[in-house]
């Protein structure tokens, strides 16, 4: 790749003629003698170089974070390589260290539920029910998973599932039993929360042929008054 220009080449117009006076301001073109001329394309402004950058390391660890989640929901965590992941993620494995340090960071960040949980529960806890079951669903439909389905299908076994398991309960079924009010928060969030699970390996993992043939409107009118019931404090 070339060398980015960051400055411009233009030199200060020092060279008039003298005879500056006698030129028409509507048609002399020349820049001010203070004003450097300013050469560069948009493409090669530092401002566009730096925003193009920041997109392309935000693509680069997108891909690397799905494809150790791929890779861990089918390999025990110590089997999978960096270079296994960096095959995946169409990367270089050096990357993989320059942007998360080690592979166990990476996989502290895979396996953290944090994130996803943020938009799995982002809504009133009034229409809690139906968003979650929509988003579950949208998930499997659109992108063929759904982050939080990962404690489903990944490998437990070992210190890594403890950090697995232990990372759901209190950033998902915690979180959300926190957002509850009446007795029982917690059974009625893990009660909720194991609604939507099975819902999702339904219809993303077993994929049942009647559920895959009706429509996401159909099935959260259907399923989520359900969910909604745990959601709800009992009067």
């Amino acid at each position: 790749m070339g060398e980015v220009r960051t400055e411009t080449d233009g030199r200060l117009d020092d060279e008039a003629d003298g005879r500056a006076e006698d030129a028409s301001p509507a048609t002399d073109a020349r820049p001010a003698p203070d004003t450097p001329r300013d050469t560069a394309s948009p493409r090669e402004r530092p401002e566009h170089v730096a925003s193009v950058g920041r997109r392309d390391a935000e693509a680069s660890r997108g891909a690397i974070i799905r494809a150790a989640r791929y890779l861990l929901a089918r390999h025990a965590h110590g089997d999978i390589t960096l270079k296994a992941v960096a095959d995946r993620a169409g990367v270089s494995a050096p990357l993989i260290l320059k942007y998360f340090g080690n592979k166990d960071a990476l996989f502290g960040q895979v396996m953290s539920f944090e994130a996803d949980a943020d938009t799995f529960l982002d809504a009133p806890v009034d229409d809690l029910a139906r968003h979650m079951v929509r988003h579950l669903l949208t998930g499997q439909a659109e992108r063929g998973a759904d982050p939080i389905l990962r404690i489903v299908f990944a490998p437990l076994h070992g210190e890594q599932g403890d950090i697995l398991r232990a990372n759901f309960r209190a950033q998902v079924a915690q979180r959300l039993s926190e957002r509850l009010s009446g007795p029982d928060a917690g059974l009625r969030a893990e009660l909720a929360v194991g609604m939507l699970l099975g819902l999702g390996v339904m219809y993303g993992i077993a994929r049942g042929p009647h559920l895959r043939a009706t429509e996401i409107d159909e099935i959260t009118d259907r399923y989520a008054p359900g969910v909604q019931a745990l959601l709800t404090p009992p009067r």
